[in-house]
């Protein structure tokens, strides 16, 4: 048998090697291509990993908040849970993940991979209205207690940096004190200063500025979506079964209705406290059109006048399905 030249056998190695490679690569394709669209379920992320410390307690964890599949890591909201002090078994859900990927995502552009000093996190309706009658800056309908708000600050950048970067995003609630340190949340679009905060003006009374809230910021048509009320002052108020999708921040220009998933027939489904009020489900009808949308929830038996006739979501996107 002919000897072959040891410079072809290590050009067929490296040949046979790219082969395998490429091979690899290709099968891992589908799952990269899932992961990056999976992990980019909401508008505004970071690198995904934060450092926190809960200032009070003394309760600090580093934690990673998407899997390498690009599913929500259970273990690091978990982790930041504890943080919060937010009693996750109770609640059946965590701290909102979209102030998670906010915080993220903020931290990251003015001090990436800096501590972030939770100053407060979670209150229990009980402990806010503690604090509230002790005299404290605490509004009554409070998004803390909703498990959607902190408030924090970051060594070395200043409270009204904090503030002013947040603020030219217009996503969130993002309030300033004075001081080193900021409120953000994941609820309506606003900001204030202490001048302009209203906290003890009767404001958020009778369910005013109740706010509806999506669990993710992009979906495909059929998906299904987790809504939660925040911001609210009094339970016992009924939102109504059918939904509107609209293409307006007002909620007047409907595209589409859909159904909210409930054991009861009933047109007026009734809310009688937070944890109801945090797990209103819907699926998204498969003939809406790929872009931006809104959801509008109509409310019923309502206790207040001033109570709003409606709320209108956040923003979400409809993307096109995996492929």
């Amino acid at each position: 048998m002919e000897a072959v030249p040891i410079s072809k056998f290590k050009a067929t190695c490296r040949a046979l090697a790219a082969c395998v490679t490429l091979f690899v690569l290709l099968l891992s394709l589908p799952a990269i291509l899932c992961a990056d669209t999976a992990s980019r379920r909401f508008f505004l992320m970071g690198d995904g990993k934060i450092h926190i410390k809960n200032m009070h307690t003394g309760m600090e964890a580093t934690a990673t908040l998407v899997n390498p599949d690009g599913s929500l890591n259970e273990d690091g909201f978990a982790k930041i849970d504890e943080v919060f002090e937010f009693p996750t078994r109770e609640k059946g859900e965590h701290i909102s993940p979209r102030l998670l990927f906010m915080l993220d995502y903020f931290s990251d552009l003015v001090a990436p991979g800096k501590l972030i000093k939770m100053e407060s996190g979670y209150r229990s309706p009980d402990y806010n209205s503690t604090l509230r009658d002790a005299g404290g800056n605490v509004a009554k309908a409070s998004i803390h207690m909703d498990g959607m708000a902190l408030d924090f600050s970051i060594d070395g950048v200043s409270g009204k940096k904090l503030w002013e970067v947040i603020k030219n995003k217009n996503c969130c609630g993002i309030g300033h004190y004075g001081g080193t340190s900021v409120h953000l949340d994941a609820a309506r679009p606003r900001f204030w200063e202490a001048a302009t905060s209203k906290v003890r003006t009767g404001e958020s009374d009778y369910n005013r500025h109740i706010y509806l809230s999506t669990d993710y910021d992009r979906y495909r048509a059929g998906d299904t979506v987790r809504l939660s009320l925040s911001a609210v002052s009094n339970y016992g108020f009924g939102i109504k079964r059918t939904v509107a999708l609209v293409d307006d921040l007002d909620g007047n220009k409907t595209i589409t209705t859909a159904q909210i998933k409930s054991q009861d027939d009933a047109d007026c489904l009734a809310i009688p406290d937070r944890k109801m009020s945090h797990f209103i489900t819907m699926t998204l009808p498969s003939n809406l059109h790929e872009g931006k949308h809104r959801i509008r929830i109509d409310f019923c038996q309502r206790p207040f006048e001033q109570m709003p006739l409606k709320t209108v979501s956040n923003e979400i996107e409809l993307v096109a399905p995996a492929r």
